[in-house]
């Protein structure tokens, strides 16, 4: 009986749903039933429970359906070919972004938070792990303190090895894995780029689980600990994969003040995605900060060398023949964002045509293996890269209007408003309730206008040609020795927003002198308005192209470690840091002390055992700190220095970020386009990676994780 009810109960929803979707209207009973259902679901917002969240994705996926149907059935009626063409340009672009909406829907619907598996207390039965680190151009100073901290991993020593993947074949390299004591690892030929590397070190190697870090990628002490025990729990699981967290800022942090203070860019994905991947069991391998089964690998033929992003790839293979995946939201590592905006620009670039790459020669929605909702998780990541185009039509659209007098909406404006408004609306508020403390409201814009000229190109050959293009290596580590204005990067914007201007300020006068005669003044105003916010949007991504100077070598942490300074004269001071990296850091002064007649000459950082002693070459004082630069030091008190500044097992955690309130999310968006023009205020500080206590007991640690 409860399943006949149930049944009915289904029919009937889907028969009120198809209501809603196909249900014709007027303007004004449209705005009236829009703003009711907004309402609604505003009301339905303030509930913090699942079902909640639940039926707020349904009442956005029916008003956005509702406005694809009427789009669909009202207002693709054109007087011209060239109307007809670029009209159904843009109601392409919206198809996608409907298309988007809804598989992000589905991706995101119900994450996972997977908890850390506990490990057996027979360390006997812990597996072999190979970690291993490849390189290819990357300088030593990049690489030096991934592999000290790879080997900071509590783990049996009997039971890990380290290997450094030199796929530049340097000198330098060897010499520094035999000082640190690593594995070291060259191959004679270099074909597959980064995958060639890491199939060629797995004939060598005979790790029951292997473990891959970019070379810039440090890894906390706990790293496997909190990792491996998954593989006990699943015999099936062959990947899990951790977020990858940046303690350096990227290009958007640096470059815009309101950027330091919103999530970063990858949060959406290493949060709600990635642990929606996880729920559906479709979970993408990433390229590092992730351990994989041996045998798993070797069962789909090693690493993908099929295209330029062979973790996803890899990920894919694994899934089809039946393997597991996982993904544990704990930054258990941290790396090097790329520094200047050009270098993201091609990191992304690469990105976008590996998924078109996946798309085109292992289609996910075709061949054996993968379950519906698996299928639908890799589509939307590859579609997702296709957005260039649309994003590049809606950003110009209102062009055709304010410099051609073409109508590619066959609809009045109060009508476009009526059925546009709920969906706009209802989206941008139901992604700000699901994500909103990963990606802050109208921050995924410039994200993707940045990128959006950028990736038309590649994309589309890649679509027809998968085969062309090389891997590109991500440079990382760089210093800059000036602010510049990057115009190359951001050239198309800034045409696009000089032409968005010039149309309003001739529509604006041919308006005054009476051109328009005949049309409706709120087709006029529509075209304004969608003008403002194009323009506002390009102006703010232009604002990252303000690069600012990079001129310190290595990555400033604020963190609170404790200390202890000694003088020359044999005096100390104990107190704390405020903040450290590895060339240097800041101390806070302890009332009483008087530094007028000493000299600081060694720094004593850590706890207990694990303290670092490094000797400074010179001092510097401010208000209520001690400043200081390292002198040389042993490469062991290198890797003690590792462990207590960059290894701590809570080095990478912090409070997740407020929920987004869109509307000061915009105004953030505004600040960026005052700084385009007037500047910025300058930060004493800069970007702050990490604000952390330090536990001081190994249970306060644990407790912690």
């Amino acid at each position: 009986m409860r399943k006949i009810l149930r049944f009915i109960l289904t029919i009937l929803l889907l028969a009120l749903s198809l209501l809603v979707v196909f249900t014709p209207m007027n303007s004004n009973k449209q705005y009236i039933f829009g703003m009711a259902v907004v309402a609604a679901v505003f009301i339905i917002g303030r509930f913090k429970n699942k079902k909640a969240v639940l039926t707020m994705l349904v009442f956005s996926l029916l008003m956005s359906t509702r406005y694809i149907w009427w789009r669909a059935t009202t207002t693709l009626h054109f007087d011209s070919s060239v109307e007809m063409v670029l009209g159904s340009l843009l109601f392409a672009a919206e198809i996608y972004s409907w298309t988007i909406l809804v598989l992000g829907y589905i991706q995101m619907s119900w994450p996972l938070k997977r908890p850390i598996a506990p490990m057996p207390a027979d360390q006997s039965t812990w597996p072999t792990v190979d970690i291993y680190v490849p390189t290819y151009n990357e300088s030593l100073d990049v690489v030096r303190d991934t592999v000290l901290a790879a080997q900071c991993i509590e783990y049996p020593k009997d039971k890990v090895s380290v290997y450094i993947l030199d796929d530049g074949q340097r000198d330098e390299f060897r010499d520094f894995a035999a000082e640190a004591g690593v594995g070291y690892i060259i191959r004679s030929e270099h074909s597959h780029a980064k995958a060639g590397n890491l199939n060629h070190a797995m004939t060598l190697t005979r790790g029951e689980l292997i473990c891959v870090f970019d070379c810039d990628h440090v890894a906390t002490r706990v790293f496997l600990q909190a990792t491996v025990g998954a593989f006990f729990q699943d015999e099936k699981l062959a990947l899990i994969q951790t977020p990858h967290y940046f303690y350096s800022p990227d290009p958007f942090e640096r470059n815009l003040t309101p950027a330091k203070h919103v999530p970063h860019e990858g949060a959406l994905f290493y949060g709600p995605v990635q642990q929606g991947n996880d729920n559906w069991n479709a979970t993408f391998f990433c390229g590092s900060c992730a351990v994989i089964r041996r045998d798993a690998l070797n069962e789909v033929g090693g690493f993908a060398v099929e295209t330029v992003t062979e973790d996803a790839h890899t990920a894919l293979k694994l899934q089809r023949r039946g393997w597991n995946t996982a993904f544990l939201d704990i930054p258990l590592a941290a790396g090097l964002a790329t520094e200047r905006l050009a270098l993201h620009v091609n990191q992304r670039i690469r990105w976008a045509r590996g998924m078109t790459q996946i798309f085109r020669v292992d289609n996910p929605m075709l061949g054996r293996g993968l379950k519906f909702t698996q299928r639908l998780c890799y589509l939307n990541a590859m579609l997702h890269f296709q957005y260039g185009l649309p994003r590049v039509i809606f950003l110009t659209a209102p062009l055709v209007f304010m410099l051609f007098n073409l109508n590619i909406i066959s609809s009045s404006a109060t009508l476009i408003f009526s059925y546009a408004l709920p969906h706009l609306i209802l989206s941008t508020y139901v992604n700000s309730k699901i994500t909103g403390r990963y990606r802050y409201a109208f921050w995924g814009e410039i994200y993707e206008t940045v990128m959006a000229f950028h990736l038309i190109l590649p994309t589309l050959v890649t679509m027809i040609a998968p085969k062309l293009g090389k891997f590109n290596v991500t440079d990382k580590g760089d210093l800059l020795d000036k602010d510049y204005f990057d115009a190359t990067t951001v050239r198309p914007l800034i045409i696009t927003a000089l032409l968005m201007v010039g149309s309003m300020i001739w529509v604006g006068a041919r308006y005054y002198m009476g051109f328009y005669t005949g049309i409706d003044p709120w087709v006029i105003l529509f075209n304004i308005i969608w003008g403002t916010f194009s323009t506002i949007t390009l102006l703010a991504s232009i604002a990252v192209a303000k690069e600012t100077k990079q001129v310190r070598k290595t990555i400033r942490i604020t963190a609170k470690l404790p200390t202890r300074v000694r003088f020359s004269d044999g005096s100390t001071m104990d107190t704390h840091t405020l903040d450290v990296s590895m060339g240097g850091a800041r101390v806070a002064l302890v009332k009483g002390h008087d530094l007028a007649h000493k000299n600081a000459v060694m720094l004593e950082l850590g706890l207990g055992g694990e303290v670092a002693h490094i000797p400074l070459r010179t001092t510097g004082t401010g208000v209520g700190e001690l400043r200081m630069e390292f002198d040389n030091f042993s490469l062991n008190e290198r890797r003690k220095l590792v462990r207590v500044v960059l290894s701590r097992a809570d080095a990478w955690f912090k409070p997740p970020h407020a929920p987004d309130r869109p509307i000061a999310s915009f105004l953030s968006i505004l600040q960026c386009v005052w700084e385009l023009f007037f500047g910025r205020k300058k930060h004493a500080n800069g970007f702050n990676a990490q604000m952390a206590e330090v536990p001081k007991t190994q249970a306060e640690v644990n407790d912690a994780i």
